[in-house]
Order: structure tokens, then sequence, then C-alpha cells
């Protein structure tokens, strides 16, 4: 098996992602696998959805992503009364010239977080869309490339629903992992309650970059040319299509959710120090990438219809399909 990573520059990408990792991991405890699925998005140009209560450390870890890799950061509280222009910006007439300037709103970011974006209107929710998609705003006639790496990061409650506005499928479509925090375990939670507030390194205002945006750069470009067996492209389509035809769906995986699923596994096998992707690597990130992308039928209605309910369809699916090797 052979990759299109040089074998010598594996090692030297594998350092960079253990740094950014140990790095974040300074002030997320014990909170590997949400790192590692950040780290992941960030890598795949994806964008991440974390779907979790409030103080378990989402924004934190937004914050702690951004300044490591040292890049730009903007925080966008959604509230009912955000509008359209607060995100992509705003053209604005400059009475001296006669000519409109346009000022740039708050997605010009290396790293955007959306606060919990399902408090805002879908009319606002969808002006994130060809950000998050094409990496640009389009206003007036004019196209405004964004900076890369460009990433969003939205947050969302799932346990409070009174004055949101759910997420369609063609938003949800467009983050690549859909994740938990979830609390500390109870040895991390009371480390932290003994901890002395002026610990070197335990809180974001310490924080320093350990990344440079070229380094970022280069491991997306790297991440794009790991290896794909053909074999395990089979499998992504075998997945897709048993998702379509199950009956608890309406709604099965897409073919843009089929590229989703094997570029995550293409960042996950980098991370690991591999030019390639083996099963383990898809059938580990299966769930968050492809369960926030089906819709449960009514014909599903026995099983229920909240997230625990698509992931456990998913998981079947998986089940019963066996991967290569």
């Amino acid at each position: 098996m052979t990759s299109a990573v040089p074998r010598e520059r594996l090692a030297s990408l594998g350092e960079l992602t253990t740094s950014l990792e140990a790095n974040v991991a300074r002030v997320i405890r014990g909170k590997p696998q949400a790192i590692r699925h950040t780290v992941i998005a960030l890598l795949a140009r994806g964008h991440l959805l974390i779907e979790d209560v409030p103080g378990v450390g989402k924004t934190t870890l937004a914050r702690a992503l951004a300044t490591s890799i040292g890049g730009t950061f903007h925080r966008i509280q959604f509230t009912s009364d955000l509008l359209p222009s607060d995100i992509v910006g705003v053209s604005v007439l400059d009475a001296a010239s006669g000519s409109f300037s346009f000022h740039p709103g708050a997605i010009f970011a290396n790293l955007v977080l959306a606060d919990e974006i399902n408090r805002t209107t879908p009319r606002t929710q969808s002006a994130l869309l060809e950000a998050m998609s094409d990496g640009q705003v389009s206003m007036d006639g004019q196209t405004y490339p964004l900076d890369t790496p460009f990433m969003v990061i939205a947050t969302q409650n799932p346990e409070e629903h009174h004055g949101t506005y759910p997420l369609p499928e063609s938003q949800l479509d467009r983050f690549l992992l859909r994740i938990r925090i979830d609390y500390p375990s109870a040895e991390d939670e009371r480390r932290l309650l003994l901890e002395s507030p002026g610990r070197s390194g335990d809180t974001l205002a310490e924080l320093a970059p350990v990344l440079r945006i070229s380094d970022v750069r280069a491991l997306q470009e790297a991440a794009d040319r790991v290896h794909l067996e053909p074999e395990l492209a089979d499998y992504i389509v075998a997945v897709a299509r048993e998702t379509r035809r199950s009956p608890h769906l309406a709604l099965g995986v897409s073919p843009r959710g089929q590229l989703a699923w094997r570029n995550a596994a293409r960042a996950s096998a980098l991370i690991e120090g591999r030019g390639f992707v083996l099963p383990d690597d898809l059938k580990g990130l299966a769930v968050p990438v492809l369960a926030h992308r089906v819709v449960i039928s009514s014909q599903g209605e026995s099983i229920g219809r909240s997230r625990s309910d698509a992931e456990r369809i998913i998981t079947d699916i998986l089940d019963r399909i066996p991967a290569p090797g």
C-alpha cells in the first residue's frame, strides 16, 4: 500500500497534530476524543457542531483551538434579533466619494464560534451557508473570499427548545461532524476545583500558539493526499446506500455526506501518522459524521426521532455491513 504523502513527512506532520491536541488539552481536561474530533474537522476543512448542555467547555474549546493555531477568532452570539448583515457584513455609502464600501462582518476570521446557533431565525442561519460551503461571501454583486483556514464551530443546547429554530437539513449537512463534549469525570472535576487560579497553562489567557497558519494549511493539503483503497470507497457507498433503503429513514446519506466521511477518515489517518485510511478510521467516525445527515421517517416513530435514535440506526447499519479486511 503506497501513500501520496511522502513517508518522511508523516512523522513531522504527526508532531504538529500532537502538539496541537496537547495544547488544547491544557484547558480542556479529560476530553481527548472531543479534541481529536475538533482537530479532524480542522484538517478536513470542515465545520463542527457541538450539541451539549451549558458549561462543559464548548466556547473554551473553540477559543483554545484558535489560539493554538495563531488564527483570528470571532464569536457570534446568535439571538432572535440577529441579522444576516451582522454575520456577513454590509455595504455602506461613503458620502464623500458617492460609492459603497464593504464592511466585513464577523464571519471574516479563521475560526468563527456560532454560539447557540439555533436561537436565531432560519433567514439569519442561512447567511452562513455560502461561507461554510464555498469559503466566500457574496454581497451586491461582489464576491469576497474568506481567509484560509476557515472553520465554523457552532453550539446548541439540546435540552432547551423554547425560543429556538431547529437547523434544517441543508444547514446540518454543512457540518462535517456533530459531537458532544459531555461532563468531565469526577476526578477531572475534583482536580479543577483544587487548582490554584494562577497556575501556568491552565487558562486561555496563558495559552500560546503552537502552530502557524501555514502549518495548518500544510496539514490540510497532506490530509487531501491520504490514500483511500477502492475497497473502502465501496464500503462508504454500501453504507450510504443502505441508509437510503432503510425503512426507518426518510432521508439517507447524500454524496456530500460520503465525501465528508472520506475526508474525516483521511484526517484521522494523518493524525495517527499514516498516509492511508484504515477501516477503523471510517467506522470510528461514522456516527459523528453521518447521524445528523439522516432523517427518521414516520415508519421509524416506534424507535423515536431523537439524536440518539439516529445514531443507533447508523450503528445498526454498520453492524450489518462488513468492513473490508
